[in-house]
Order: structure tokens, then sequence, then C-alpha cells
């Protein structure tokens, strides 16, 4: 007998663990477009095993090829299974080189499945005196569990013990196939009691204490499930053989044999550099492991080629080119940031991988070469850029179109961009450059814009660049950019309707935005500084109120003066601390201090002033384009990861809503003489989804006769009827529908409704009881969550959560929070979307004079002449609410007016029960 081990032994269920990361985990490829996403799942699990455990013995094992005995005894025997998803069996082989890199012991034998392997390699260990511990999501595993032998699901981490199968399962170990046989497994085929579930089978089996005695007393149980479980007396055993793990196989080694050697450092190197793994080559290089030079960024593909254009027959070389392309990639270099005022400094193109032009046109320094026309550039690549049935591909294409858009080339056949493409796979990952693209996809470090143009004060704009070091800085962004397209687009293609929110939404959107920032908006100056002036005023009586109640004079901008006010001289309760571990004197503190004493209240106010004037009433006038006259929003699709659409410069997104300074701030948003704006605003839409989604017959209800919602809660939570509902009650009701989506406690509604959180506990039980349909949908949204890694909206678009299993709570919490309301908030995104789009073409196509000019949340506003608005805005907004049909209807308010506060006013509404135009 072997000597007792001081570590447990580690037995990784590798079949299970890989084909549940393949699909909970974010898809992942290296520079040659080769997923590597269970490979680094794996990697990354082993990584963390060996932190935790520090294995004295481990193995990984995997399920045989072909059949196993359990196929003589049962010939139906996993014949439901679907094949293994190419994109992972692809990884296989890649997987078992890491395993024989890292000297991992790997087990995998012929007729024997993983299960009876493990079962056996865990029995041997108890007997030896060790402690086990299986890494699985396999419930099958859990008959094993005893007080040497823990399960533990490192994707979920969740370790099981005894109490913890008791819990998970409702019954204990000895009792998992006698559960199993029961219950069945459909992805096996293992035959059950058909209808029999998991709460039967433990109440079954907690009542008569084993599956014999339940067959003993099968005519006990009364009606249609006792009939099932009588008519499947015969298939009992054939299940509970199934499902039974045999720990007495013969094996063709020890435990011994399953101890760890020394990593290949050489192996691991040149693996993880192939495969993109940069982090884990630079933590090997750190601790001295051999790590072979980079290889260059072409190493994959043609060798680098990257040429200027200043002759005209490189220039009629390269359109000829771009003609015969099948793809063309194209970038521009300009002198600004802004798209509506910068000038265009050159072209760059890519048609293939390791090739790319660039073509200069107004680089100024002295002693710059001759450059090409810049009309001549323009009429040359005009037509192929204008070409709708010619495919482009760029990095945020949509500044580039609107540089274009000003020197006469309307760009057609907009088909791909990269930004929009590692967005719609990856939402949660914010960083879409193309430089963290390329470090993260290519393993490849691009030349940033200072390596060519220098920092600070003395750095140059790009038209003041050497035409040598703009050619390889320019050339590699097309070039760069087509090598992601072809390391994202294949990823993104085969993934659930990932194609689709892509080529469906996201893509078709980008012109329309490009003419919704052309297009502008008119801003009146002379309100704005009227209304600046009047802010002013109140924040210097707010800041005279403010010294009164703190007794003395301080500047209310200094968090530190604050901070000393309110804990040091007003002795304020700490309520929160900042990173460092001071008194914190951020908004969510000052709001809930404000019971406490009037100073938070001021400071509030002030700040809520400040920032009004700072960001709108002084800021709007800077930002007006002397061309147009109309300030130019920019609009970011790839920033909010339910897909919300953001804007900056100005942030329109932040103007209040509700209250009298938001109000006068859109009075200064005008529209042109002779014209008139058209507001259209969805109707709670993210209760009407909620709706949708949860399947609540009674929310449902609600909306179909067109009741207030808010009403109908109050009355549901209240046992009231509808007429005799408070405001005060509505009031709690709105705060509970609109709390519940963005996952509010009954802490967080207490506080906002002024009660005891007792009371805010028995609103929302209350509120469950009445509408089941939405604590099931709230309840199946996290567990799908913490199942799958992700959830989607109703188009397909998926969002990862990797915190939704994290051992921190405050991060769990959120990332549950965010699975119930991301799918109502993001498909609310997506419909709006949808919307823009159709609207869009149907302006287009009917020739509407009228111009979508600015996208606000649920809102969307138009600008056209007094009569074309008159004609078409109960139309319009009749297209909105017929853009998808959900079981209760959309309901888009409308209002037209001479300013934005004035449309915003409804005047009339759509339904999507309303008959067609």
């Amino acid at each position: 007998m072997s000597e007792p081990a001081t570590k447990p032994l580690i037995l990784i269920d590798g079949s299970n663990w890989l084909y549940r990361a393949f699909h909970a985990l974010p898809p992942l490829a290296n520079a040659q477009g080769q997923p590597t996403g269970a490979i680094y799942g794996l990697g990354n699990m082993l990584r963390r095993l060996y932190k935790d455990y520090s294995p004295r013995r481990i193995a990984v094992v995997f399920d045989p090829r072909g059949k196993t005995f359990r196929h003589e005894i049962y010939a139906e025997y996993k014949a439901t299974r679907d094949a293994t998803p190419e994109d992972l069996s692809i990884q296989f082989p890649a997987i078992r080189e890491l395993l024989e890199a890292m000297a991992m012991p790997v087990l995998q034998i012929d007729g024997i499945e993983a299960d009876d392997v493990i079962g056996t390699l865990a029995m041997k260990a108890v007997a030896a005196g060790e402690e086990v511990v299986i890494v699985t999501g396999d419930k099958d595993l859990a008959q094993l569990v005893s007080p040497q032998i823990k399960l533990l699901d490192t994707m979920k981490n969740r370790s099981l013990d005894r109490e913890a199968v008791i819990e998970r399962f409702g019954v204990p170990p000895e009792c998992i196939v006698d559960y199993l046989a029961l219950v069945g497994d459909a992805s096996d085929n293992i035959p059950g009691v058909p209808g029999c579930g998991p709460k039967t089978a433990a109440k079954w089996l907690n009542e008569y204490g084993s599956l014999d005695a339940l067959v003993a007393h099968a005519d006990e149980i009364k009606g249609k499930i006792g009939e099932k479980l009588r008519a499947a007396l015969n298939v009992l055993p054939l299940s509970r053989d199934l499902a039974t793990i045999r720990t007495d196989i013969p094996l063709p080694l020890e435990l011994d044999a399953l101890q760890p050697g020394k990593a290949d450092d050489a192996k691991l190197a040149e693996f993880y550099q192939r495969m993109g793994f940069t982090r884990w080559l630079e933590e090997l290089s750190d601790r001295g492991g051999a790590v072979p030079a980079p290889e260059p960024v072409a190493s994959a593909a043609a060798p680098v080629d990257y040429r200027m254009v200043a002759t005209r027959e490189q220039l009629r070389e390269l359109c000829e080119a771009l003609a015969s392309a099948e793809l063309i990639c194209f970038d521009t270099e300009t002198d600004a940031l802004d798209a509506m005022r910068a000038g265009l400094v050159g072209l760059s193109f890519a048609t293939k991988p390791g090739e790319a032009w660039y073509v200069p046109l107004t680089h100024d320094y002295l002693g710059a070469p001759q450059q090409l026309p810049l009309g001549e550039v323009v009429a040359a690549v005009k037509p192929m850029l204008e070409d709708p049935g010619k495919p482009k591909l760029g990095q945020h294409l949509k500044y580039d179109v609107n540089v274009l858009a000003r020197y006469g080339i309307e760009v057609a056949g907009i088909g791909y961009d990269t930004m929009l493409e590692s967005y719609v796979l990856d939402a949660a990952n914010w960083r879409h450059d193309m430089d963290s693209m390329a470090q993260q996809h290519l393993g490849h470090k691009t030349i940033s814009f200072t390596d060519v143009a220098g920092k600070g004060k003395g750095q140059l704009r790009f038209n003041q660049v050497a035409l040598d070091k703009a050619t390889e800085y320019a050339a590699e962004d097309a070039d760069i950019t087509l090598r992601l397209h072809q390391a994202l687009y294949p990823q993104l293609r085969k993934i659930g309707s990932l194609p689709s929110v892509f080529h469906d939404i996201e893509m078709p959107l980008v012109p329309v935005l490009a003419r919704m920032e052309r297009a502008g908006v008119k801003i009146d100056t002379a309100l704005l500084a009227r209304i600046s002036a009047e802010f002013g005023d109140r924040m210097s009586e707010l800041q005279a109120q403010a010294w009164k109640a703190a007794g003395t004079e301080f500047n209310l901008g200094s968090p530190a003066q604050l901070q000393t006010i309110l804990y040091d001289k007003l002795q304020l309760p700490v309520l929160g601390r900042t990173p460092k571990g001071q008194p914190s004197t951020a908004e969510d503190v000052l709001d809930q201090l404000a019971n406490e004493h009037e100073l938070p209240r001021l400071i509030l106010e002030w700040r809520g002033m400040s920032k009004l004037r700072g960001t709108y009433t002084d800021a709007l006038p800077k930002q007006i384009n002397p061309v147009t006259g109309r300030i130019h929003t920019s609009y970011h699709q790839a920033v909010a990861a339910t897909g919300r659409l953001s804007s900056s410069d100005p942030n329109l997104q932040n103007i209040p809503i509700r209250n009298l300074e938001g109000r006068r701030i859109r009075q200064a948003f005008i529209a042109e003489d002779g014209q008139r704006l058209l507001s259209i605003d969805y109707s709670q839409i993210e209760l009407r989804l909620m709706a949708h989604l949860s399947e609540d017959e009674r929310l449902r209800d609600a909306f179909r006769k067109g009741q207030d919602v808010h009403r109908a809660t109050a009355a549901e939570v209240f046992g009231l009827a509808l007429d005799a509902v408070e405001p005060d009650q509505r009031r709690a009701a709105k705060a509970i529908n609109f709390g519940l989506i963005y996952g509010m406690s009954a802490f967080g509604l207490a506080r906002q409704l002024g009660i005891a959180r007792a009371d805010a506990q028995r609103y929302i039980d209350t509120f469950f009881a009445r509408y089941p349909g939405v604590k099931r949908y709230m309840d199946e949204s996290r567990a799908q969550a913490r199942e799958q890694g992700y959830v989607e909206t109703l188009f397909g678009r998926r969002l990862y959560l990797p915190n939704i299993r994290s051992r921190n709570q405050g991060l769990r919490q959120y990332a549950e929070r965010t699975a119930i309301n991301a799918p109502l908030q993001g498909t609310a995104a997506d419909l709006i979307k949808l919307t823009m789009i159709d609207i869009d073409r149907w302006l287009s196509a009917e020739r509407v004079p009228l111009s979508m000019i600015m996208q606000v949340h649920d809102e969307l506003v138009f600008e056209g002449p007094a009569a074309a608005i008159a004609a078409h805005a109960e139309g319009v907004a009749q297209r909105m609410c017929r853009v998808h049909a959900l079981t209760v209807p959309l309901v888009a308010d409308w209002g037209t007016g001479f300013n934005w506060d004035q449309a915003h006013e409804a005047q009339g509404h759509a339904s999507s029960l309303d008959d067609p135009e």
C-alpha cells in the first residue's frame, strides 16, 4: 500500500469539462484563426489547480473513442448525443500538446468511460488513506462523494461535499444512483420514469429510503405519476445499472503513475506563442523559462509589402487591384479626430494580408515630396468606394465614411467593421481598438501614433509626419485591419445568432448613424447663455446656503474640504469609503447622508448645476461647427455592453429628462427656420419586454388592455381596485416595476420609498406572488447565466458574464442583476436600432423630406419642413411600433415643436395594434 499523501489526488473529468467550457466561455482564436477558447480555458483551470492545491498526484481523464461496455448493456446508450462541435474537436490535438508540454498525466482507456476510470482511481486512493478532489460538472459523479472524496466545479466555483450534494439534489450521495435511475438522463439516453423530475425523485427516495423500497411500494403511489412509475418498473434496473459508476475496473497503472513531471518550458513557450497566449508567455519569461524570439506579424501570411503611391502609374496599379478585389479594406489618415472638421491627409488600402498601399495627399512639412493632387486621387478611387456590390472593410468605418463624405465620396457596400466584429463577439470587453485587438488576436504590437508623431506639446499632426514613417504606419493600419477581420469574422459567424446581430443590426446602422452625425442639430446660443447665467445664480444661492449649513466657508468643489466638514466638523456617520480608505463624498453616499443633514442635499444640487453648466450650457456653443452652424454629436456602437448607443461631444444621453433644468437645456435644441422637430419615444419599452419575455399573463394582460401598468401593479400589490389606487401607491408600484428590472433589493426599494425594509420586502414578495412569471424569468435568467456564462437578447445578442460564478459576492450579485436586466435593455437597444434602419430606408425610398437627427435612449428626433412633420408624424411613430411583433403591444408617444422640449411633450401616440397607414 502506498504511503498516505498529504495533498489530495486531483482527478479531472476532461471530456465533461472541455464540452461545458466550450459552450460557456467566449470564443478565442489565434492569429491563424484557429479556435483556442477550450485550450485557454483548460490551461487556466490547470494553473489555478496547481496554485490552490500544489498536487502531488493529478490526472486528466478523457472518454475513449468509440463504444464502451455500457453500449453492450444498452445499444441506445448515448444514441441521442449530438456530434462534437467542429470548433471544439479541432482543438483536441492542441490540448494534448499542451498537456504533454506541462508533463501532465493523461488517461484515456479504450472501452472504459472517464467516470469509471475516475471512480476506480478515487477508491484506490481512499483505500490508501488519501483524499480526492474530482474536477467535474457531471452530476453522475456525485455518487462517489464521501468524507474523503469531494467534487469541484471550477466553472461555477462550487465544491460538493455530502451536505452540498443533499442541498443540490435533495438526497445523499448513496442515493444518487437511484435518483439518476428515476430521473433518467436525456444526454446519455438513459431511460427513467417519464414525468419524474428531480423533486419527485428526491421526495420518493426520502420517503422510502431506496429505489428497491420504492419499487416494493409502487402500488402506493397515487395519480398519473404512480401509473408511470409502475409502467417503468421493468426499465429501472437497466437505468440503475447504466448510471452506476464502476469502481473496480482493472487499470494498467498505479497511483504513483499520476505524479506530474517537469514542464518543458521551451515547448510551452513555443506553444503559447503559436496560440497567442501572450500573458502566459510573459509569465514564463518572468520566471526564467525558455522564450523564443517573437515572430514577425506577417509570419502567418504573405511577406509584408507596404507601398507608397506617389505617381499616376502607381495610382493606376492601385485602382486595378481595388477593382479586381473581392473585399476592399481602407482607412483614412487625417489631421484631427472630429470627422466633421478633419482634413484628409492620406488613404490606405489592403486587399490581402501582408500587402498594403498608402496614398499621401496633403503632407505639408518642410521638404515634403510632391504628392498626387487630392482631387485626382478622390476621382480615381471614388467609383470603387461607391460601388455597392464591392464589400468594404474598416476599423471604426463610420469615422472614415464621414470624412470621405465631406470630399464627395458616399461610401457604399459597407460590409464589415472589425471594431463591431469584436464588439458583437464580446461586448463586455471594452477594448475594441485596433492596437489592443492586434495584440490580443494576432500577437502583434502595432506602430503607435506617438511612434511616428511624438508626444506632448511637440506632437506632430499627421500631415507633418515624414512620408516614409507615414507609409509604414498607415499601410499597417489597413493590413492589420484585414488580418483582424480574417481572425474575428470566422469566429463570429459560427456562434448562435451573432451573424444576424452583426449583419442585420450593427452593420446596417453604420451609414444611418453617419448620416445622423452629419445632419447635426441647431442650438440657440443666446438662450444657452441665459440658462447658464440662471444656473450660475442658483449655484451662488446654493453656496451661500451650504456655507450657512456648514457654519463656515469652504470650496464646494473640493472633496477634501467637504470631507473635513461632513465628518470632522459635523460628525456625520461614515457610510462609505474611497479605495484609499478615506470617508467618501461620492453621490450615493451624499444621497444617504441627506437624511441626516441638509448640507449633503445642497452639495448634490450644486454639483448637478455645475455639471450641467460645464457639460452643456457653457460647452455646447463651443461645439458648434463653423461651417454647418450646428453641433454634431458622435454616436458610439461599441461601448455599452448591452448594445445601447452612447454619444459624446456632446453626450446627449445625460441630459436630465424630467427636471426643470433638463427641460431648459432641451429648449435650446431648435429647428431651422421654417422647420419643426418631431420626437417619438417608446413607452415603457423595458416593462413591455419583461411582460413578453417572462410570459406572465397578468402583466401581459395589463398592457393588452392599455392599462396604466404602474396603477395595475399597485392594484395587484395592495389588493385594490384600479380606481382605488392612490398616487403614493402608484409611485411605490412604479419603483417596484423599474427597480426589479434593475435588480433593486428590498434595502434599495426601502431607501427610495422612505419605508421600512420589511415593508419593502413585503411589497416585493407580493409583486412576485401576483406576477409569478416575472419571478420565474428572473430565476431562470440567473440560472442560465450561471450555466452558460452568458445571456442573450431576443435577437441573439450575447453578453458574457465572467463574474457570474465569482467568489466575490459583490461581483457575483452585480453579474446576476445584469443577467436579468441585460436581455431587457439589450432587446430594447436592438429594437430601436432596427427601427432606425427601417425608418432610414423608408425616408430614402419614399423621398420623405425628414432627417433623423438624434437618438437618446428610447427616443428618436427628426427635423423637417412643418408640413412634412405634420403629415408623417403619426406614420413614423407607427413604423416604430411595427418593427417587431411582441406578445404585448409596442406603444410610442410623439410630439412636435419648434424646440426639443416642445416636441417632447406628447401630442399623440401610436401602437402596434393600430392599423397601418
